[in-house]
């Protein structure tokens, strides 16, 4: 009878588990899921990244070198891993921008860590080393702050295109002299008067396909990828009613049956209909709105009567861009088909249809004091690259809100990570007890920035670093790499500089991870919910 009876974790956890303990199968099996994931972005770092072709679950190509793209729609699950890419995604979520870095140097840490754990230290240690050194780390970087770097006036179109080339010219290199005063301009029209407040949903993109990237522009309000729905295509200095829902004619939710006895009461019966839809859109026409916007269809009836009080109508099928249009003309959205109230309609200055290469756009535009929200019309002549150009104005647009809250800079070129790796690497020297290793490892990890941006450029790695490494302990501390030439130099001279906010964030959030990981020991994997999963390979052959 004792045969059967399963004893210790199997008999208390259900049947189909999974069960991983120990430095073999535990700690090492997530460094290697960590590392191989940092493998797959680091190759897209800099600006001289390689793309990547990324195939959604959906079955969307992507062709980007964001990482923060390529690692939501690779879908990753190793938990271990997770845990990286949650760190990157609230990267993101914070700055905006240096989320490879965050991969990049979270997967340098985890494998020298595996070389001091097959030494003979424990994870305790090394993960205590780890902080101690990214801690130290985050007091360096505040002494590598460019000076005067904080007075910037962030309403200075061509000073904030200036600091935002870095984050641009990493995602779209060559396009930054064209897209940074674009994003500078967008930034400044929708900034508020405390510049801390500023939301990034106020900047929009458009992408129309056509033309070339150097035929993008910025206008100040909304452009609305759609036609209008009747024959007024321009109105100036109107007033708008937004309405949630369709314009038509209410049904009622139960059945009803209508006797109708003879011809009189038919005419009528559809007259009453065509009577209080007319009073309806009078009402509408009455309150002085020029512009009717509903977030679903119009029915035809209603359509004549909108014609006949001379009124443009506008569809709006996305939520987010009716909340945009209201925030833009501070209207308000009803969900009830009447009159609006004045305190409820918006203002437009000017609503026009035009057309930009082929694409029919409705314009809003509006005056500098009311309407907070601009949109970067960008072209080019396919979806992939409007869609990596959008990744790049997006970085520009993070940049500037970062520069808002905390307009300190740092060298950019790997800079920094060579000065905070020879600064630690002093400091290891000093302590005494197994941390030292632990900070040593730490240090060299930080090479793995400048080692990266020159393999990309197709430059020797060793020779870039080593020259670097000269550069610094001769006490050139702003010392980057320039990848046209190999040799290190200044490039807050080309105007390429780092955001403090990010390097800071990335360094502690890269630690946090790491130190995360190295302290889990054990992995215990429910069975997953849910029927049997279906066969793999069946049915995937593409002819």
């Amino acid at each position: 009878m004792s045969g059967g009876m399963p004893y210790g974790l199997q008999a208390m956890l259900k049947e189909g588990h999974q069960h991983m303990s120990g430095m073999e199968e535990a700690v090492f099996r997530n460094i290697e899921a960590c590392k191989q994931l940092s493998t797959i972005t680091k190759t897209s770092m800099g600006p001289n990244g390689m793309n990547k072709m990324v195939i959604n679950h959906l079955e969307k190509l992507f062709v980007t070198s964001d990482a923060a793209t390529i690692v939501r729609e690779l879908e990753i699950q190793h938990p271990a891993a997770r845990l990286i890419v949650l760190a990157a995604q609230a990267q993101e979520q914070e700055i905006g921008d240096a989320t490879n870095f965050v991969l990049a140097f979270a997967g340098e840490l985890l494998s020298n860590a595996e070389s001091l754990l097959r030494d003979g230290l424990h994870t305790s240690e090394v993960a205590d080393g780890y902080s101690k050194a990214a801690a130290k780390a985050l007091q360096v970087l505040e002494t590598l702050i460019i000076k005067d770097s904080d007075k910037l006036d962030i309403r200075d179109k061509q000073a904030v295109a200036q600091r935002i080339r870095g984050a641009v010219s990493s995602k779209q290199y060559g396009f930054e002299d064209l897209l940074c005063p674009l994003i500078a301009r967008a930034c400044i029209d929708v900034c508020p008067k405390n510049p801390n407040n500023f939301n990034v949903d106020n900047v929009r993109v458009i992408k129309i396909t056509g033309s070339g990237a150097y035929n993008s522009s910025v206008v100040k309000g909304i452009v609305i990828k759609r036609d209008t729905e009747g024959t007024v295509k321009s109105v100036s200095d109107a007033k708008v009613a937004v309405f949630a829902q369709g314009v038509d004619t209410s049904s009622t939710e139960t059945k009803g049956t209508v006797l109708i006895k003879n011809a009189e009461e038919l005419q009528s019966y559809s007259q009453g209909e065509e009577d209080r839809m007319e009073q309806v859109i009078k009402g509408i026409a009455d309150s002085g709105a020029k512009v009717v916007v509903a977030g679903s269809a119009y029915g035809e009836m209603a359509m004549h009567f909108i014609e006949k009080y001379g009124m443009m109508a506008l569809r709006l099928p996305s939520k987010f861009d009716m909340r945009r249009f209201c925030r833009a003309t501070g209207a308000t959205a009803l969900v009830k088909l009447a009159a609006p109230q004045p305190d409820e309609l918006g203002f437009a200055k000017s609503l026009a249809l035009e057309e930009i290469g082929g694409t029919n756009v409705v314009v809003l535009q509006q005056d500098a004091s009311q309407g907070q929200v601009s949109t970067v019309v960008l072209r080019a002549s396919t979806d992939n690259t409007l869609d990596d150009l959008e990744r790049a104005v997006d970085d520009g647009v993070n940049a500037y809100k970062a520069l808002c809250k905390d307009a300190r800079m740092l060298p950019a070129g790997g800079a920094p990570e060579i000065e905070l790796c020879q600064q630690l690497q002093m400091f290891g020297r000093k302590e005494t007890g197994l941390d030292q290793y632990a900070i040593a490892k730490f240090a060299e990890s930080l090479e793995v920035v400048p080692r990266i941006i020159a393999e990309n450029s197709g430059l020797n790695a060793t020779d870039a670093v080593s020259s670097l490494h000269a550069a610094h302990a001769n006490g050139q501390q702003t010392a980057g790499l320039n990848i046209e030439t190999g040799q290190p130099k200044d490039l807050a001279e080309d105007g390429i500089l780092d955001l403090y906010s990010a390097k800071w964030w990335a360094l502690k959030l890269a630690t946090d991870a790491v130190v995360t990981v190295l302290r889990v020991d054990q992995i215990i994997m429910a069975k997953q919910a849910g029927g049997p999963k279906p066969r793999q390979g069946a049915g995937d052959d593409e002819d």
